[in-house]
């Protein structure tokens, strides 16, 4: 009796099934996560879209359908001649040192608190608080830090024979670098974090072996905790620069892009645009400029940290 092509119907019937099974499972995954694909598309694909078509219009966000003039390229030929456009980019351009300045505190402060400090879960805490606190209670609380002539920084500064000190968020030569100070404080809680847990994922063993070669503390830092924490310094570069062109609260709270739009940002000349000036098409045109500014900056990020990251 030829028993192979009854191995082959089996094989079949067994294909079959499988296929079956497969396509079930295909299904009913589909089916649970159609709810969150609807969400993501009503609530952030569509908008996206709107805001690209929308950047090529000349429409009033209180008016009818019926008042969408197309004007082609001309918003974006209007946002060169735009100052305060100007000025926001440059102010945005200044932001990003936050970044920087903020990653080489919280390495720092990282690295003495790994190995040099005892309470260590305290600290972690204490430098995480401002990251998780109310944007709006902290931006409230450096007003009166900040403030020109009752403000405890001025008035240690007076007290240390300074008669003169910046009035800060009142001064257009201080803003931003007020603002600034704020951001760096807040953002160093969360890069401290990130960065001990990448500190914790270095073997010691490398360390233990560089001391019995007789390395001192610098060269340590420089060639085993400088390379293996690349990955962690390069994710918060990217996460970084993107949080600078989101800065909005501070802003809205503290100066309101003032003194003489000295604090402000692409985001905030976008909200004044359209929910105050009600210029949507003019504000769609903004809201692209600033995607195209995330997004170059962000590849070229990715195309660069093939020299620096060591995976």
């Amino acid at each position: 009796m030829d028993i192979q092509p009854a191995k082959k119907r089996i094989t079949k019937v067994k294909l079959k099934k499988k296929n079956s099974i497969e396509r079930n499972e295909s299904i009913a995954g589909a089916l649970f996560v159609l709810p969150m694909l609807i969400g993501v598309s009503v609530i952030v694909l569509m908008p996206i879209i709107a805001t690209f078509i929308l950047a090529f219009a000349d429409w009033k966000f209180v008016a009818g359908w019926d008042q969408l003039k197309w004007v082609g390229f001309q918003n974006f030929k209007d946002l060169l001649g735009d100052k305060v456009f100007v000025k926001s980019v440059i102010n945005n351009a200044i932001f990003i040192l936050t970044v920087p300045i903020t990653m080489v505190v919280a390495i720092v402060l990282a690295v003495i608190i790994d190995k040099y400090v005892y309470m260590k879960d305290y600290f972690k805490v204490a430098f995480f608080m401002p990251y998780i606190s109310s944007v709006v209670a902290i931006a409230v609380v450096w007003q009166v830090l900040f403030h020109p002539s009752q403000g405890p920084i001025n008035q240690v500064l007076m007290s240390l024979g300074i008669e003169n000190p910046p009035t800060w968020i009142a001064d257009p030569n201080f803003a931003l670098i007020s603002v600034m100070l704020i951001h760096i404080w807040i953002s160093i809680g969360f890069s401290l974090i990130i960065y001990i847990a990448g500190l914790q994922s270095i073997p010691k063993e490398l360390y233990e072996a560089a001391e019995m070669d007789g390395a001192n503390a610098w060269y340590k830092f420089r060639n085993i905790t400088l390379p293996l924490v690349s990955p962690t310094s390069f994710f918060l570069l990217v996460t970084g620069i993107i949080a600078t062109f989101k800065v909005f609260d501070l802003i809205a709270v503290l100066t309101a892009g003032g003194p003489m739009h000295s604090t402000t940002m692409l985001v905030w000349h976008l909200y004044k645009t359209a929910f105050i000036n009600l210029e949507i098409g003019y504000a769609s045109a903004i809201a692209v400029i600033l995607f195209l500014f995330v997004f170059l900056i962000t590849i070229l990020q990715w195309i660069g940290q093939k020299k620096w990251v060591n995976y």
